[in-house]
């Protein structure tokens, strides 16, 4: 590069590991480029509540130019990322080509339905604000529709909700879901009863929220029965269909699956010629860059980083992305050549889940608590992380006024195709459920 010229630093990805990267290089002597297919920042902690009415989508997501317009040297590309050149130090969009001299992939990960990706149809994962959208027009469909066949089959079909895999996302959405159903939507449908709702968590293994410490899985998942959710551990989904879903032997016929079983990591990846773990994710060396090429850093769900104390990879959460993310960031701003860079170490700042209203647990390594004083921590850490000022005071007020009235203000169906979709299949099977 010639003396004087600045460097260029292209980031793929605006999620919490992008973003972090981007502000951290924020009016320094390195261009940046943020390349999202999004126009936006998600903040996907929230996004099931988004899928169960609790909030809007303008509550969780804020335009990326919008949060960086104070960043001369940072500009944005809505666009969609199609070939990574590594040897040649380039990046085709689906609108040109950019040159790096930097490159931090941040792409996040995509849901994973371990080799049946037919299932994807009738069990929709929840990563995005598309994916959100389309389980809250189920959901809200569901019980407009569940009226017009009560005492049927078909209502109970309707009215059972599977949620497949007991992770936080899965734990979050039982929760919600039950909850919204028995304090919300039944005083709305007085012609319903709570008999008539069925929600069920599905986890392959022996207990839910695995990555937390013992107790307070256990905890959460006495919570979640206490609202009525049917918790089947060690049990495996065998297939999906339209009509429901198959749990071993068991058929379970459901209108409503939704799937929060496993990741796989962005297809971008397998550009790079490097070596890929089972889910897709690159293995990056102690400074998250790939075997080979410095200047080329995998950070977030993208990144398996085997670097740990005891060998475990890290969690695909936010803040393992977000501490890469300016870690990364640093060592660009820097230039800081690959045999001085000192290794990235992960802060765990500790866990947190929320299984309904006044309802969490929280695990900070010394402090481990669950219930209201939870949930209020909870509350506090997500508001604050908000990206705006106006989000943040907007969720407050969501919070509050669901708090006091248990009426979410998101219950608005707006695709006209879903009930259309559910009545043609309401008429087609109504004579075999008389």
């Amino acid at each position: 590069m010639p003396s004087g010229q600045r460097r260029t630093a292209v980031i793929i990805g605006g999620g919490f590991g992008g973003l972090r990267a981007a502000k951290r290089l924020a009016n320094t002597d390195v261009n940046v480029i943020l390349i999202d297919r999004n126009n936006h920042h998600l903040f996907q902690p929230l996004l099931y509540q988004v899928a169960t009415a609790a909030l809007s989508p303008g509550d969780i997501a804020q335009p990326l130019r919008s949060i960086l317009r104070q960043s001369s040297n940072v500009h944005v590309m809505m666009s969609t990322v199609l070939h990574i050149d590594v040897d040649a130090r380039r990046v085709v969009c689906d609108d040109g080509i950019v040159a790096y001299d930097h490159l931090i992939l941040a792409p996040g990960a995509r849901h994973s339905y371990f080799g049946n990706d037919s299932w994807e149809r009738f069990a929709p994962g929840l990563k995005d604000l598309n994916d959100a959208l389309r389980i809250r027009e189920r959901l809200l469909t569901t019980f407009e529709e569940a009226e017009s066949v009560i005492g049927t089959q078909l209502m109970k079909s309707l009215l059972t909700f599977v949620i497949v895999g007991a992770g936080p996302t899965g734990v979050e959405l039982a929760g919600a879901i039950a909850e919204i159903a028995d304090r919300t939507m039944l005083a709305d449908f007085p012609k319903l009863r709570r008999s008539d709702v069925r929600v069920l968590l599905v986890q392959a293994s022996g207990r839910i929220l695995e990555s937390f410490a013992e107790p307070l899985s256990r905890s959460a998942q006495r919570s979640l029965e206490a609202l009525g959710v049917d918790v089947r551990l060690d049990t495996s989904v065998t297939d999906v269909t339209a009509d429901g879903v198959r749990l071993g032997s068991e058929f379970i016929a459901s209108r409503n699956v939704i799937w929060a079983a496993g990741n796989s990591a962005s297809p971008l990846l397998a550009d790079l010629g490097t070596p890929l773990d089972a889910a897709g994710r690159a293995i990056v060396e102690p400074d998250c860059s790939i075997p080979g090429y410095p200047d080329v850093f995998v950070i977030g769900d993208a990144a398996r980083f085997n670097h740990t104390t005891d060998g475990t990879p890290l969690p695909a959460v936010a803040q393992p992305a977000m501490q890469m993310g300016a870690y990364v960031a640093d060592l660009v701003r820097r230039n800081t050549e690959p045999t001085r860079r000192r290794p990235f170490r992960y802060r765990n700042l500790g866990s947190m889940a929320t299984i309904g209203r006044a309802r969490a647990i929280v695990d900070l390594g010394f402090f481990r608590s669950s219930g209201l004083f939870a949930w209020l921590m909870w509350a506090a850490l997500h508001v604050m992380q908000l990206i705006s000022f106006r989000n943040r005071f907007k969720v407050m007020i969501e919070w509050a006024w669901y708090y006091l009235s248990f009426q979410p203000g998101a219950r608005l169906i707006i695709n006209k195709d879903a009930p259309q979709e559910i009545r043609r299949w309401v008429s087609l099977n109504s004579n075999d459920n008389s």
